[in-house]
């Protein structure tokens, strides 16, 4: 019959579909990446793709993967999250060992936004323990920013010296001073700028360039704490995804091309700092230095910390019913 395509023809055109479930805040970075990705495997392959996104708080998208969605890949922040994705089944159980550093191509840290002007005098984490300071961040229950700001705290009052039962009494200071735990990283932003809840708002250095963009530069003045952590973005493959849809070739280049020199400058500049030496030389004047230390120096992984703070019952949990909060 004429007009029709051999089977392997017809595969060939079609497009390929890939579904990325990522973070709160990385919307506007992957908004711009993706149409690079598919720029680049189409002129690789020859085969034109359209990718997906998913956006939500990180530990909501694990659950919504454990759950069913059929995200192809998943880019979170946090590695807590992929390790429970992969105590499930859905991702390599040595997944970061699957990419380079740590399967973390770009990572950010948390900063302290203010009022313009900065009316309090907020100055370091010791300034979000005081009477009258309203904070607003993500409850560290559901996503990655939240679990960032409170291990932020935490490891600022131990690299102190405070024992732990001090930093306990620390960070539940600072817990107290919360108005309204946000859901994600945006809700918070926005809780912050549009209903103009809070004296300081906790959130990730990414975020700040959004901020300047969607609400106009000068709304709030940037603190850069004198020690803070360093927020990791892991990546890994959905396997029982990829092998049902035969497509792990494509998820694993998306993954891959993070790495690539564009996308690493495109990171840069949404205030993503990134691997690449030279990226990060060129856009010097943007990431100012500051100390950071990591999950693993302070509380020894991500599986620990979970067990000890994030789990029912563990420290975040027995902080909140002593200070009274829901």
């Amino acid at each position: 019959m004429l007009g029709l395509l051999a089977p392997g023809q017809a595969r060939a055109a079609a497009p390929a579909v890939l579904l990325n479930a990522s973070y709160d805040v990385a919307r506007e970075f992957y908004r711009d990446y993706d149409p690079l990705f598919e720029a680049y495997w189409t002129k690789k392959t020859g085969q034109p793709v359209h990718v997906s996104q998913s956006h939500d708080g990180s530990s909501k998208q694990a659950r919504a993967v454990i759950d069913g969605l059929p995200a192809d890949v998943v880019t979170m922040n946090q590695g807590s999250d992929i390790e429970a994705l992969a105590e499930h089944g859905m991702v390599a159980t040595d997944w970061a060992t699957r990419f380079p550093d740590r399967a973390a191509p770009t990572y950010s840290t948390m900063l302290l936004l203010v009022r313009r002007g900065n009316p309090k005098g907020i100055k370091d984490w010791d300034d979000l323990a005081r009477p009258g300071v309203q904070v607003i961040i993500v409850n560290p229950k559901t996503g990655g920013n939240g679990r960032y700001s409170y291990l932020a705290m935490w490891g600022y009052a131990k690299h102190q010296g405070r024992s732990d039962a001090q930093a306990a009494e620390f960070v539940g200071s600072i817990l107290k001073n919360v108005p309204i735990f946000e859901t994600g990283g945006r809700s918070a932003t926005n809780t912050f700028l549009q209903r103009g809840v809070g004296d300081v708002l906790v959130t990730f250095e990414s975020e700040v360039i959004q901020i300047d963009r969607e609400f106009g530069q000068g709304r709030v003045d940037v603190i850069y704490p004198s020690l803070s952590i360093r927020a990791d973005n892991p990546v890994a493959i959905v396997n029982p995804v990829v092998q049902n849809k035969h497509d792990e070739e494509l998820a694993r280049a998306y993954l891959d091309y993070l790495y690539s020199e564009p996308a690493q400058e495109l990171a840069a500049r949404h205030y993503l700092r990134v691997r690449s030496a030279e990226v990060m030389a060129r856009h010097g004047a943007i990431f100012r230095p500051i100390t950071l230390f990591t999950v693993e120096d302070v509380f020894g992984g991500w599986k620990q910390a979970q067990r000890d703070h994030f789990d029912d019952g563990a420290q975040f949990d027995r902080l909140i019913e002593a200070i009274g909060k829901k």
